[in-house]
């Protein structure tokens, strides 16, 4: 007998016994519980009293250097031990200057092969910092394509998350660079913001602001309005402000999120609703004043902050790169 036939022949009257000592019926009634990816995903019990967390961290493309190792370390540790749903990037993605296509060495260099633990290859929500201008910034948004975590539509855009039962969370990632006048002047940003219609920016967001009909509305952009590092009086700092500050106030924005500073701050006056939120130090860190009236906490120190957030309330918790939380917060 040929081979092919015997294996035929012999496969052939095992399953012919198989089925005929065992009913179809009986074979149906033993099939396993159907069970859902979800049931058996370690992070699914990681649950506390908020719906939303997320990571934000700026100033850090040093191809690992100057503590962008170990601030990566820890955020992959706590996005692993605590739940997290995304992370924001405020911006100067790629030092010193920027990244000249999506092809560029640097995105392996910086990005890809130091934020590598797996709780870290949720979306990315970046925006463009100063330092990002000085080459193609346009490559950053086209690197989306090739990125599944990098999640970078436009140069300015919005997202919008849900909170339990009905509510949502809106928040708008701008591009302060061209809301700078002498940007337009230097010669290495004023090629990149030449063009760029600041004034369409700022109508596109206050007409979103004011559209809006989200329980907690977060702006992050890379340039703060108040500072308490050395760029307190800074004219980036001042020229953002004076466009910025009206619209954050007249849409009572509870909170504005940003870097360029390279410190961890929390800042917020008396006579405004908008809280000041500064997380810079994802690699070099920067000295920090310490007679800042409006300051709640300053830290010249490498870390994250981390914010969680449900109906009510939002926390900030900072983290430093040793995995200590340095300063924590809660706004309502």
């Amino acid at each position: 007998m040929k081979r092919r036939e015997f294996m035929k022949s012999t496969l052939g009257g095992a399953l012919g016994a198989t089925f005929t000592a065992v009913p179809f019926a009986n074979l149906a009634a033993a099939l396993p519980t159907r069970i859902e990816s979800e049931d058996i995903n370690a992070r699914a019990a990681l649950t506390d009293a908020y719906d939303l967390h997320f990571i934000a961290v700026g100033d850090w493309g040093r191809n690992g250097a100057d503590h962008q190792l170990q601030v990566a370390a820890q955020m992959g540790k706590w996005a692993t031990e605590n739940p997290n749903d995304f992370i924001i990037s405020t911006g100067d993605n790629f030092y010193p200057s920027g990244v000249v296509s999506e092809h560029d060495p640097l995105w392996h260099y910086s990005y890809e092969n130091i934020y590598t633990d797996f709780a870290l290859q949720w979306d990315w929500y970046p925006i463009l910092g100063n330092h990002d201008y000085k080459s193609d910034p346009d490559a950053q948004v086209r690197y989306s394509a090739i990125s599944r975590r990098w999640k970078m539509p436009a140069r300015y855009y919005s997202k919008t998350f849900r909170l339990k039962g009905a509510a949502e969370v809106l928040i708008a990632f701008i591009d302060t660079n061209p809301l700078i006048p002498e940007f337009y002047k230097n010669s290495e940003y004023g090629p990149h913001v030449a063009n760029q219609q600041p004034e369409k920016q700022l109508a596109w967001l206050d007409e979103l602001l004011g559209a809006s009909t989200a329980r907690w509305k977060i702006v992050v952009g890379h340039h703060p309005i108040y500072s308490a590092g050395p760029r307190t009086e800074n004219y980036d700092t001042l020229a953002v402000r004076q466009v910025l500050e009206p619209i954050l106030d007249r849409h009572a924005v509870p909170v504005y999120l940003s870097g360029h500073e390279h410190s961890l701050q929390h800042l917020k006056l008396d006579n405004k609703s908008t809280h000041q939120l500064i997380s810079g130090a994802g690699s070099e860190i920067t000295p920090v004043k310490e007679d800042i009236a409006y300051s709640q906490y300053q830290a010249s120190t490498y870390g994250f902050m981390y914010v969680a957030l449900n109906q009510d309330e939002l926390r900030v918790q900072c983290i430093d790169h040793e995995g200590k939380v340095t300063y924590q917060t809660v706004v309502y």
